[in-house]
């Protein structure tokens, strides 16, 4: 059987026409290519940028709150407080220092008004929230908030909120919850139990083998 080979001529304009028909693609291909890695590496020089300007306010905030002038920080903390770590972080601060300084609306004020929490701080930030309105006598928007509690400490609170509307029955299904979260040799467990006790109910015995 022959085979034919082309010859250099023949290649060469094989190549030339195909790349006439599809050059445009290709060019169009890598300028996309190169705008989409210059677009990324320029997005996050502006992350990194973002990230080191937040954290300089948050140590400004900081040094405020620390200094006792809470009116400044509560000023410094508003950008800060649309969301994100820093935010999350300087609002439990600031609310820590309104409650220790006698004012507790202003220390509910400063955790709700975190935009955007950042997820893993999030459950903290609403237990904090919910044990500070249970003290303020707003228990039933503390149960609201932690309704969805599935941790041992957000259920312990959710419990506290429950036990404070005298709905015993629900606060004994959210203490025996959160013991079943909590290790046996937990510092808070005792504390949990007794709890329990006082809605009504009975810790169980931890197995022994």
């Amino acid at each position: 059987m022959a085979i034919e080979l082309l010859d250099e001529h023949e290649q060469g304009e094989r190549v030339r026409e195909w790349l006439r028909r599809n050059g445009f693609g290709l060019v169009a291909g890598v300028v996309l290519g190169l705008g989409l890695i210059g677009g990324w590496q320029w997005w996050q020089r502006h992350q990194h940028g973002a990230r080191v300007q937040a954290g300089e306010r948050y140590q400004a905030t900081l040094a405020s709150i620390q200094a006792g002038d809470l009116d400044a920080a509560r000023t410094q903390a508003r950008d800060l407080q649309k969301g994100g770590v820093y935010g999350t972080l300087i609002a439990f601060d600031l609310a820590k220092a309104e409650f220790e300084a006698g004012d507790h609306e202003a220390a509910i004020a400063s955790l709700r008004q975190v935009a955007d929490a950042d997820p893993a701080l999030e459950p903290i930030r609403r237990q904090r929230l919910a044990r500070l309105l249970i003290d303020a006598g707003q228990a039933q928007e503390a149960a609201s908030l932690l309704s969805d509690a599935d941790d041992a400490v957000g259920l312990e609170t959710l419990g506290d909120a429950r036990f404070a509307l005298d709905q015993r029955d629900q606060a004994r299904q959210a203490y025996e919850n959160a013991l079943r979260r909590m290790d046996v040799a937990a510092p808070q467990r005792r504390l949990v139990e007794l709890k329990l006790t006082q809605a009504g109910g009975k810790p169980s015995q931890p197995e022994t083998i």
